[in-house]
């Protein structure tokens, strides 16, 4: 056996050794009611979750462990290890703030206590991302602690406070305190693999815009049956100009924005999506292009939502004013804010009957595509396969982190990775949110695998 393959058992072992305690970390993680909203859960529980991690943290032998208040009011945790003199710089993102478990009724466990059922680790934020607290933690014990021979790299280390908000603190703070963030390379660990046991590296994002629609025909509402037919009907307008955000075939036809953008990467089989997504039996899926086109190559336009009578209640009524709330997804190659005036363009020029319309943008965000020329991704890749046994695939994801393109302006010399322990059977955001303690496992061996390796770049 090698020097090489006797390191990687040798880490593998401990890794193993360390899950019982991986599994008490992210019990306590989890008990803890993180949602960055005053308004649905007390600050304390946020205050006491960034407490946990200075504790656990520094433990695992960083130092200088300490929370930092953002713009947005919020507190990211920060702290940093120093590795051998002249050896690259790592930064390892998570973040601890959960999203609302929603339906409590919905929950078959209690959302903030870790259950194990069928192998997997059940609760708000076991996964997302409290999972992959888990799994740094476990990867930097792993590889020796405060007790151990150091770390191969210079570390460091920031978990985001609001992420889950999307308020945007820690993107402010960047330009502020740039040295908290300045590395070699920027592990950003809030996505996960393709499938269950599939090395994964999340390589593009789509960048995001929305707007609010109104539609307004008439002074006030009129009788339908007085003047139904010749009034000009606002929601029948509406709903003339959101069908037209789409084609037959249901692909995105924005005016002014391409959509035959071609993916890459790994393979999305439609019949692993209908699964993922839950789609009906006998409803087909949209768009001519594959399944991994359409979610990671080409723009996606979404009704959020519509402000008109609901169904109870309402009147015989012709409607004179209505709102929308429309998302316009965006693959790299397509600049958010030309995105955004294309979305208003269609909109405003395809109002029929001279309704008046007006369209207030909401958000924008730039969509990011990460280099992966370099010999961090070259590291990375070798320390997947070793610990999954199985060759990484890059694929795309359709949200958005906004604080990836900030990273990038900020450090462009730096390589950029998006990696973690969630995948599709996590269900994320949504009730029975849970982890496959195997991914923890495996993440954790081949993150510590990849901060050996990179100690030396090629």
């Amino acid at each position: 056996m090698t020097a090489e393959a006797t390191e990687t058992a040798a880490l593998r072992e401990k890794v193993r050794a360390l899950m019982p305690r991986a599994k008490q970390d992210l019990t306590e993680l989890v008990s803890m009611r993180s949602v960055a909203d005053p308004r649905q859960f007390p600050p304390e529980e946020c205050a006491k979750t960034a407490d946990f991690l200075v504790r656990a943290f520094t433990e695992a032998g960083l130092r200088d462990m300490r929370r930092v208040t953002t713009p947005d009011g919020t507190d990211a945790v920060v702290g940093h290890a120093p590795g051998p003199e002249g050896a690259p710089t790592v930064l390892l993102y998570c973040h601890y703030d959960v999203q609302p478990p929603l339906d409590d009724a919905a929950w078959e466990t209690p959302p903030f206590e870790l259950t194990e059922r069928d192998g997997r680790w059940y609760g708000r934020g076991s996964a997302d991302c409290k999972g992959n607290i888990a799994m740094h933690l476990t990867a930097l014990r792993a590889l020796g602690g405060p007790e151990g021979r150091g770390f191969p790299v210079h570390i460091k280390f920031v978990a985001e406070g609001s992420e889950e908000q999307g308020t945007g603190g820690l993107e402010q703070l960047v330009p502020l305190q740039p040295e908290l963030f300045a590395a070699d390379t920027l592990l950003i660990c809030d996505t996960g693999n393709f499938a269950l046991g599939l090395p994964t590296t999340t390589t593009s994002l789509r960048g995001l815009t929305n707007v609010v629609v109104t539609v307004s025909t008439l002074k006030g509402e009129m009788h339908s049956g007085m003047f139904g037919g010749p009034a000009p009907d606002a929601l029948a307008a509406l709903v003339r100009m959101l069908d037209g955000l789409r084609d037959e075939h249901g692909n995105t036809a924005v005016k002014g924005l391409a959509g035959d953008g071609v993916w890459e990467g790994v393979d999305y089989p439609p019949e692993q999506f209908r699964a993922d997504v839950g789609v009906l039996d006998g409803v087909s899926l949209v768009g001519t292009g594959s399944v991994a086109d359409e979610l990671w190559a080409r723009p996606a336009v979404t009704v959020l939502g519509i402000d008109c009578p609901p169904v109870v209640g309402s009147s015989a009524a012709v409607q004179a004013k209505v709102r929308a709330r429309v998302s316009l997804r965006v693959p790299p190659g397509i600049d958010a804010e030309a995105a955004l005036r294309a979305l208003t363009d269609h909109l405003t020029s395809t109002a029929p009957w001279g309704a008046r319309v007006e369209v207030e943008p909401e958000s924008a965000g730039q969509p990011f595509r990460a280099r992966t020329d370099g010999p961090a991704y070259r590291a990375l890749a070798a320390a997947l396969r070793e610990a999954y046994g199985k060759d990484m695939v890059q694929s795309g994801q359709g949200g958005s982190i906004p604080l990836c393109n900030v990273l990038a302006e900020q450090f462009p010399d730096a390589e950029i990775a998006l990696i973690g322990v969630e995948e599709p059977g996590c269900l994320i955001h949504a009730p029975n949110e849970s982890v496959d303690p195997s991914e923890i496992e495996n993440m954790a061996l081949a993150e510590a695998l990849f901060l050996s390796s990179y100690a030396n770049p090629l």
